[in-house]
């Protein structure tokens, strides 16, 4: 049958006999030809106009059925597009499910690592079930979900592997019986070889060699990347050579360095047995440069390899196509006779084929019964409306229909008979709302986990105070929240740059890492990429990450990170993985160009998928950690900076208190107008509306808390019904979240039609805010600014009231 799961076994040459070591050998040699048929077949099924586009391994066959033979259930790979042999080999993935995923079909179980929402070659393993707790991971070969950007995986792969450290080592762990076996498992990596310029790639490798941690990266070298040879990629072209300084000598810790050559199957299935034994066993990294690899269809779909490549570079890669050399092996070396080989090559041919017939097929059988439904539905009301008869009639000569051609000629018809009443319009209108339901799951749900574990279903505890409650730095509240935290819970881990012997450049976990140790509370170097990516590896294996950047500018070096892998993690696995990183960091008002940015609007652009919360005080922003510790979905946290020595009240139950995401908070009430403002910016509108009472002005003050979400029980706009006017003061740039704001607010919570006057926006100039006091006078929203855009709007509203100022 075309789901049949053939996977590869380890060679063991000691307690193996010579036909058992055959039979081994011709499995693998058949999940090879059957992945290069795959190969072959799909990007046929492209260019035909079936899929829309394709990606695949060819060319990269046997070694990745040598990985596959040493990777062992609980391991993880952090994968490329490229590795579509390897799943096949591990069991990760059937033909079938590959070609399911070509199509894109959306139907649940068809593609089970993306549920139609990624292309090709983009793998996952179902660590979260259908109600959001955890999957037994040490039982599964698990497969990290896979990203398009070509080194985007390689800051997740550090993650993955310093979870097995932390395992190891902390023994406060062993409890966590569904995510590791004492810390055994490798975290396998893969790249092409011109992805190895990138700067990812590099942090990555550091890092790893740093913390020493059972990582294994394994680079698929076919000397191109699409068609740039490898001498404008990499220094002397040949990337283990550059790597030679990270080679582990005595009493100066590195990895081991393997290289090997990818047509060269038994020196493969050698090379990886023992590469990832000292991986595991010495939980060191390794790296396994495979070279002299081909690429027979070029590197996509989208173009041909002969375009760029010299004759005799195609000739070699004739000669030096790994299934062909391992064939060849396989006849010199008695493995298989011609004719053994001939019939393993016919019967994968076959079953390639049937696989990927089957999933065409069940692809379209997903569809003709809504294609049958709206025809005969568009087709009733055209007893009324005859000219519907011919969007009935196209489409019902469409043979081989997609969800779009089905959709778009309903709602052509509905568009149509918007002038006809009648109970067939009405049941045609019914089935569209009914379909909405089902196309929102297919193609929408999921941006976030939505499990048992999601914020909206963490409980809300107020903060408590009493007589004894003082006065502390906002900084000392922080300090006492994540203390109490990390005694409740010993999944919690926080790293970053000056965050463990110093406590934080604010002091935030002062005294923490001599109370909880180097392995919970850690220094990084300066990489914020692979601080991103050590918390969505640790998160994606079970613990609870702190991932701390140390000024929101800085945010920027790991944005790529947060946005194309974890802001998109839920939706793009449709709830099979997550990875409940807290990134903290601290913004808003300072001093200077690089240290007191407020970039807003390119966070709520990138980070879909994420809690954005921008807390006005630190009381606040410990009862969102407090809260984001309890569930299990990303947030960014970014604390004021010019809030860790003003004087809060420190709660009792500083540790358990919580603060509900999305829901805005009435800071002042007020009856002229409505301010809506967040983070530092707060603490200058409600000194602007002290001195707006004395000339008259009631000004109600609203916080929304995150931003992401948005004011979710719309108390934006039930101030504005009452005002009538509203100002946004913002810190980012002009149109920046202020826009996004006023979008909520007036569209989506219908606040238009409250207004009696111009809504305005306060924001920061287009720049970056100069260095010192003044700078920020004249860059940023200040107290004078807020008082005089307020008057303006009343004076607009009643000169006579409220003459002009200027």
């Amino acid at each position: 049958m075309p789901n049949e799961k053939l996977m590869t076994n380890a060679i063991n040459a000691s307690e193996l006999s010579f036909n058992d070591f055959k039979s081994i050998v011709k499995s693998d040699y058949k999940i090879a030809f059957e992945s290069r048929q795959a190969s072959v077949l799909g990007r046929r099924e492209v260019l035909t106009g079936k899929a829309k586009f394709g990606i695949f391994g060819d060319g990269k066959e046997v070694p990745q059925i040598a990985m596959a033979k040493a990777f062992k259930n609980g391991d993880w790979r952090s994968g490329y597009y490229r590795d579509q042999t390897f799943a096949f080999a591990t069991g990760i993935s059937t033909i079938k499910e590959f070609f399911a995923q070509l199509y894109a079909n959306p139907t649940n179980g068809a593609d089970p690592f993306s549920g139609g929402r990624q292309m090709n070659c983009h793998f996952a393993t179902k660590s979260v079930n259908e109600d959001g707790s955890w999957n037994d991971l040490t039982q599964i070969k698990n497969c990290s979900s896979d990203i398009s950007p070509t080194g985007g995986q390689m800051a997740r792969l550090v993650g993955l592997a310093y979870a097995s450290k932390l395992f190891r080592e902390n023994r406060e762990l062993d409890y966590l019986k569904h995510f590791s076996v004492n810390g055994n498992e490798v975290a396998f990596g893969t790249i092409g070889n011109a992805s190895t310029s990138e700067g990812v790639f590099f942090e990555a490798i550091n890092a790893a060699g740093v913390l020493q941690i059972p990582m294994a990266i394994s680079i698929w070298d076919d000397a191109y990347g699409i068609s740039v040879p490898a001498k404008y990629q990499t220094t002397k072209e040949d990337i283990s050579e550059v790597l030679k300084g990270f080679q582990r000598e005595p009493e100066k810790p590195g990895y081991e360095i393997y290289k090997v050559k990818g047509w060269d199957y038994p020196a493969l299935c050698e090379v990886y047995e023992k590469a990832i034994n000292v991986c595991r066993d010495e939980h060191v990294p390794v790296l396994i440069h495979v070279t002299e690899l081909t690429q027979p269809q070029g590197h996509s779909t989208s173009g041909s390899h002969e375009r760029y490549k010299s004759k005799d570079r195609l000739t070699w890669e004739t000669e030096h196509d790994c299934i062909v050399k391992m064939r060849a092996w396989m006849l010199d070396s008695a493995v298989a006779t011609e004719e053994e080989i001939a019939e393993i090559e016919k019967e994968a041919k076959i079953f390639v084929r049937n696989a990927q017939k089957e999933a065409w097929n069940e692809f379209l059988d997903s569809i003709k019964p809504e294609q049958k439904q709206a025809i005969d539905l568009i087709s009733g009301v055209a007893k009324h409306q005859p000219e519907l008869a011919k969007i009935a009639a196209n489409l019902a000569s469409v043979a081989d229909a997609q969800r779009r051609e089905v959709f778009v000629a309903v709602r052509k018809a509905i568009r149509m008979s918007a002038n006809t009443s009648s109970a067939e319009r009405d049941e045609l209108l019914a089935w569209y709302k009914e379909q909405e339901g089902h196309n929102y799951d297919r193609y929408n749900s999921k941006l976030h986990t939505d499990g048992k574990e999601s914020p909206a279903k963490i409980a809300v505890v107020d903060a408590e105070y009493d007589e004894l409650s003082k006065m502390v730095d906002g900084r000392e509240v922080l300090n006492a929240c994540f203390n109490e935290n990390f005694a409740r819970d010993q999944r919690l881990v926080a790293f970053g740059e000056d965050l463990g012997n110093i406590g934080d450049v604010n002091q935030g976990f002062a005294g923490l890492q001599a109370k909880y140790g180097e392995l919970r509370i850690t220094d990084t170097g300066i990489r914020e990429m692979t601080i991103m990516g050590q918390g969505i590896g640790l998160a994606m294996r079970g613990l609870k990450p702190i991932a701390e950047i140390q000024y929101l500018d800085y945010l920027i070096f790991a944005l790529n990170v947060l946005s194309d892998d974890l802001a998109s993690l839920a939706y793009r696995t449709k709830g099979i993985q997550k990875a409940p990183v807290i990134v903290r960091t601290r913004g808003h008002r300072l001093e200077g160009i690089w240290h007191s940015g407020s970039p807003i609007s390119m966070l709520l652009g990138s980070l879909r998928g994420m809690h954005l919360c921008v807390p006005r005080n630190m009381t606040q922003a410990a009862g969102m950690y407090n809260t984001l510790f309890r569930a299990d979905e990303p947030a960014v946290v970014i604390e004021c900076l010019n809030g860790y020595r003003l004087k809060e009240k420190l709660p009792i139950n500083v540790g358990d208190f919580t603060v509900s995401l999305g829901k805005a908070e009435v800071l002042e009430e007020g009856t002229d107008i409505t301010v809506v403002s967040y983070g530092s910016s707060l603490r200058i509108v409600q000194e602007a509306a002290e001195e707006l009472a004395l000339l008259g002005i009631s000004v109600e003050i609203i916080d929304p808390q995150t931003l992401l979400p948005f004011d979710i029980n719309h108390v934006c706009v039930n101030s504005l019904s009452k005002t009538n006017k509203l100002l946004v003061v913002d810190e980012d740039v002009p149109g920046g979240a202020s826009a996004y704001i006023l979008q909520k607010v007036l569209e989506e919570q219908k606040g238009y039609f409250h207004l009696d006057g111009q809504p305005k926006t306060l924001s920061a100039k287009a720049h970056r805010p100069p260095f010192g006091s003044d700078g920020d006078y004249f860059s940023k929203p200040s107290v004078d600014d807020v008082i005089e855009a307020i008057y303006q709007m009343m004076h607009d509203a009643n000169p006579t009231k409220y003459p002009a100022l200027f």
